[in-house]
């Protein structure tokens, strides 16, 4: 399925923020309702109903270790970070190896709205109007060699910058990685962006990953350094507790975790937060994504 469209709006076709803001409260008083009496909220990108969390609540709770482990240390010091300028090298098997700058990788994209669940394996959840492109298109413009079959992802590592790099929480620097026909299917986005402004630092800025049917740890941000290898790259968590935290990190309800049963989640800033939800197979995309993994043992290959 293909979520792709071309952007024929204006500056003076947006709503006036307060009014959009207004319209999001009132919509998710509406379903909040719903959920009281039982019903559950619809989960894919295309659902008009996917309301967002407050931009708040977004910018507030995050995990961005490389700031400090509380909940609310990204948004004291993430302003530290400097994003401009800043760059991504793509290196490895692709034609056009080289350093892009952020502002020519968007003056060469297309920048859409994309209204994703996002959901973390410490059973939290949200559900955030990114902005931002494909990343196949951003791949595309590197040039991918036939012979690729992964992409490995890496954040910055900026001690002066990064007050949290001096505890050694994981191995630094954060690394990620995607199977290639994950990192080319079309819901796997490089977000810019949320709720139309440029994406926060404690948020993962200039760019980040988004993958809304993986943990949120999958999502790396700040990218510096894009690979493309025939080899399974290495993977932040995964080499920090491999038992724990797969390659492929699925949002899988029926894999058990020794700290945070799978089975449930709770939205953030939903006045429902000690309300348990069902977790959804693929964080609910599993309509668009389960081919990817036919055949496969999801409890093994976590």
């Amino acid at each position: 399925m293909a979520y792709r469209w071309k952007n024929t709006l204006k500056d003076r076709d947006v709503t006036p923020e307060h009014l959009y803001m207004n319209r999001r409260h009132v919509i998710g008083a509406a379903m909040a309702g719903l959920a009281l009496s039982g019903l559950s909220t619809p989960a894919r990108a295309e659902d008009e109903e996917l309301v967002p969390t407050d931009w708040e609540d977004i910018t507030s709770y995050n995990n961005f270790y490389e700031f400090g482990t509380g909940k609310d240390d990204p948004k004291k010091f993430a302003h530290m970070l400097t994003t401009e300028p800043w760059s991504v090298k793509i290196d490895g098997m692709v034609d056009r190896p080289g350093d892009y700058a952020f502002d020519d990788i968007l003056s060469k994209m297309t920048i859409e709205e994309r209204i994703y669940r996002f959901r973390c394996v410490e059973r939290w959840a949200m559900i955030v109007p990114w902005n931002g492109f494909e990343l196949a298109d951003l791949l595309d413009l590197a040039g991918v060699q036939s012979s690729a079959k992964y992409v490995a992802f890496e954040t910055a590592m900026r001690p002066d910058e990064m007050p949290g790099l001096s505890r050694p929480v994981i191995e630094w620097p954060y690394v990620e990685g995607l199977r290639m026909d994950e990192a080319m299917h079309p819901l796997t986005m490089i977000a810019t962006g949320i709720y139309g402004r440029d994406i926060p630092n404690q948020n993962g800025a200039p760019l980040r990953l988004v993958v809304p049917w993986k943990y949120g740890y999958k999502s790396i941000k700040s990218i510096v350094r894009i690979t493309l290898t025939d080899e399974e790259p290495p993977t932040a968590w995964n080499k920090y507790a491999p038992r724990e935290y797969g390659f492929y990190s699925n949002v899988n309800p029926n894999r058990s975790h020794p700290r945070w049963s799978q089975e449930v989640e709770q939205l953030i800033g939903s006045g429902l937060f000690a309300r348990k939800i069902p977790t959804q197979m693929f964080n609910g995309y599993e309509e668009e994504v389960a081919r990817l993994y036919e055949g496969m043992d999801l409890i093994k290959f976590h």
